[in-house]
């Protein structure tokens, strides 16, 4: 097999651009403007990045990138980002600082073939030029590694900037010709028995199991206007776009935060179990009240808590689990628990995420026999599916969420990913309509 990462490295090696004597960074404050806008007709490499609760990134060009693929990816990525982040000399906000935004495959051992071209096991580019919005206000940085370079390209960048618009219209949609889903209902059905199979014989106690559902455009696709009519629709989810400049746009509206660190405190979720939302809100408080008092819904639920809550207690001289609530998205309803930690000691936040993924919500429960289960049954790779999508400062400061809700567009096609939690009391057929639920927010914004 050919075990090369598309630019003559094998699987296991790193890259790491960056300047020998650190980098400069310099931020001037905006008025508002359009993300997309600033996204738009990029060839280069470009990322997005957008919370519920207010933070917003957008970043084109390259002054800094980390890859790696492995089993020890994540250790080499931070070593590489320490070293490009030494001696880092920020003017301007904390707020606009420079950040690494990336993300990581769902398996070590992923292989950036089609339609993940250019996607490697563990990917990140600190921008060159960053675009900040919070509360606070809008700014734009410029990253590089002298001042004279850095502050030309921040002149050049604010000028061009002030030329865009507040807000840009969301354009209209590419459409969509065909579609055609990898899995037939026949072979889910079987995939679904054989999990239950090995649950009862107690191999597995959970398993997600997705499926891929190709998407023929009738036009060309505007990946930050999809992104941006995500974010109307869904404005209490994450939002995401990274493109490398080769390849295809990974994209998403994920509900589910994988961790959040700001010095010692750490928060992140459970979120499992989901039904439909209702016509009204009496119908929605009637399929939630089902779901709480569903066996099957709290014990998929349960797992993922539990889970969650023994793979960040060894970072945590606290940790609170708080009670379940329910995540209302525009067409689901989820289940969630909150938690919530205290750090012992110094932590960077990719060892975080590198504790808790895959959570039992997209691998399983026991996490190896979840992981080959999939590997067996899933007819396609997963890629970035199901996986860390986020940022990290030079502090090790940082926010992921788990890339789901989410497609890759690449020559002319979407590739969209959706799955479902499979326990003991699943039913193949509730499950099949389940994960075509899933694939609804972004095959809506197609069509």
């Amino acid at each position: 097999m050919d075990r090369s990462s598309g630019d003559g490295r094998l699987a296991g090696e790193t890259a790491s651009t960056a300047a020998a004597d650190g980098l400069v960074s310099r931020s001037r404050e905006l008025e508002d403007v359009s993300f997309s806008a600033i996204l738009d007709g990029s060839a280069e490499s470009r990322v997005q990045w957008a919370t519920p609760d207010g933070l917003e990134l957008v970043g084109r060009g390259v002054a800094a990138r980390f890859t790696a693929a492995g089993p020890d990816r994540f250790d080499r990525i931070r070593t590489q980002a320490s070293r490009a982040f030494d001696g880092l000399a920020h003017d301007g906000p904390e707020a606009a600082r420079p950040r690494a935004v990336g993300g990581v495959s769902f398996h070590d051992g992923h292989e950036p073939d089609p339609p993940w071209t250019g996607f490697d096991a563990a990917s990140f580019v600190v921008p060159e030029i960053l675009v900040t919005r919070t509360d606070e206000g809008t700014w734009l940085t410029a990253v590089g590694p002298s001042a004279d370079e850095v502050d030309d390209r921040l002149e050049r960048w604010h000028e061009r900037v002030q030329d865009l618009p507040a807000m840009r219209p969301s354009g209209s949609t590419p459409g969509v010709a065909a579609t055609r889903r990898t899995t037939s209902q026949a072979d889910w059905t079987a995939q679904v028995e054989a999990a239950l199979e090995r649950i009862a014989d107690g191999t597995l106690t959970k398993v997600v199991l997705a499926q891929a559902l190709s998407v023929e455009l009738e036009g060309p696709i505007d990946v930050p206007a999809t992104v941006e009519r995500l974010r109307r629709r869904y404005p209490n989810c994450y939002r995401f776009l990274v493109g490398h400049g080769i390849g295809g746009t990974f994209f998403g509206a994920p509900p589910e935060r994988l961790v959040s660190k700001r010095g010692d405190r750490v928060e992140t979720e459970a979120l499992a179990g989901s039904v439909p939302r209702g016509e009204t809100p009496d119908e929605d408080e009637e399929h939630v009240e089902r779901m709480r008092a569903d066996a099957k819904f709290q014990h998929e639920h349960g797992l993922v808590a539990d889970a969650i809550s023994d793979q960040l207690d060894p970072f945590a001289r606290e940790l609170t689990v708080r009670e379940q609530t329910i995540r209302r998205l525009a067409t689901i309803q989820h289940l969630r628990t909150p938690i919530e930690a205290r750090l012992e000691g110094n932590r960077h936040v990719l060892e975080l995420v590198e504790a808790l993924h895959p959570t039992p919500a997209v691998g399983g429960v026991p996490p190896d026999a979840a992981w080959e289960t999939i590997r067996e049954t899933e007819p396609f790779d997963r890629g970035w599916y199901a996986a860390p999508v986020g940022w990290f400062d030079a502090t090790g400061d940082g926010e992921f969420a788990v890339a789901l809700r989410s497609g890759v567009a690449a020559d002319g096609t979407v590739t969209l990913f959706a799955g479902n939690g499979i326990v003991a009391d699943s039913d193949p057929d509730e499950e099949w309509a389940e994960v075509e639920l899933k694939f609804r927010p972004i095959l809506d914004e197609l069509r």
